[in-house]
């Protein structure tokens, strides 16, 4: 049977949501406080969920160690105490909205992850606010 693992991490960080292709009026319509031009942050919550068959040597579906280790590489090393506006590639030209942090992480973790395994990304950015991918 399958069996799931997870991975709880937490990472701090600043974004603006903005559309270059809209005026500020419809900007600030759509993403209200959200699109404030000084930016503003959360205390993102990450959870990382690896589902698959445990190795019958190790009984493992995949080593804790090395998946906390994945994720601060690809993951808090960089995106914790920045704006992910300015700081971060993926979001040079893709609005930080937490759909879109989600599956920038997902897509970073996957390639690194035995295809073989199930990779799920649920991101909270607030404690009542959270995305989930794949759905």
């Amino acid at each position: 049977m399958k069996v799931s693992v997870f991975r709880k991490e937490h990472f701090n960080a600043a974004h603006r949501l903005h559309n270059p292709d809209w005026s500020d009026e419809k900007n600030r319509e759509v993403f209200g406080k959200c699109n404030n031009p000084n930016y503003h942050g959360h205390n993102y919550e990450l959870i990382v969920k690896v589902s698959g068959y445990p190795d019958p040597q190790t009984g493992y579906v995949c080593d804790m160690k090395w998946l906390s280790d994945l994720i601060k590489a690809e993951v808090t090393n960089k995106f914790d105490h920045k704006n992910l506006n300015l700081d971060v590639e993926e979001f040079q030209k893709l609005n930080p909205t937490a759909e879109h942090i989600a599956i920038v992480i997902w897509n970073k973790l996957r390639d690194q992850i035995e295809e073989k395994l199930d990779l799920k990304v649920t991101l909270y950015e607030t404690e009542r606010n959270f995305v989930e991918y794949p759905s």
